[in-house]
């Protein structure tokens, strides 16, 4: 029986690989650069560079989320987003930046308002939305700019 495979980018590199789902926590590295690749669907705070590495190599659009972690509309979204993570796996790439930890890279990217979601694909800013969303409206927003 064949497994199923989940496309799923490297941090490391940003090449999309294809994660076989029944790998039952053994490690799957990315086939260039063997480096070990994140679960499909699970949200990842990487180091700035690997953020930097997706936005500009991944084939797969790559949700932000530019957080504080004293922000109470922050904390509000993140079941939101972990459930659209795992709902769009293999889809969009969704990973954290704490501006409090990485203020440098808010500030590159024009980031002015916790939180603030970018949508990035194949180095290209997609989208940009500031503020708390309801579940259906913010899906909506992700769907139309991946």
């Amino acid at each position: 029986m064949a497994t199923e495979k989940i496309k799923v980018s490297c941090f490391n590199c940003g090449t999309t690989n294809l994660f076989p789902l029944g790998s039952q926590g053994k490690a799957v590295v990315c086939g260039r650069c063997k480096t070990d690749l994140p679960l499909p669907g699970t949200i990842l705070e990487p180091a700035p560079q690997q953020v930097y590495n997706l936005i500009h190599s991944s084939s797969l659009p790559v949700l932000v989320d530019f957080y504080s972690p004293t922000c109470a509309p922050c904390l509000m979204m993140h079941p939101i987003l972990e459930r659209l993570a795992s709902r769009r796996r293999g889809e969009v790439m969704v990973v954290k930046v704490n501006i409090d930890r990485h203020p440098e890279m808010a500030q590159g990217l024009g980031i002015r308002a916790v939180p603030t979601f970018v949508v990035f694909h194949k180095g290209a800013e997609r989208g940009r939305q500031a503020g708390a969303m309801a579940e259906d409206s913010f899906a909506l927003w992700v769907a139309s700019r991946s």
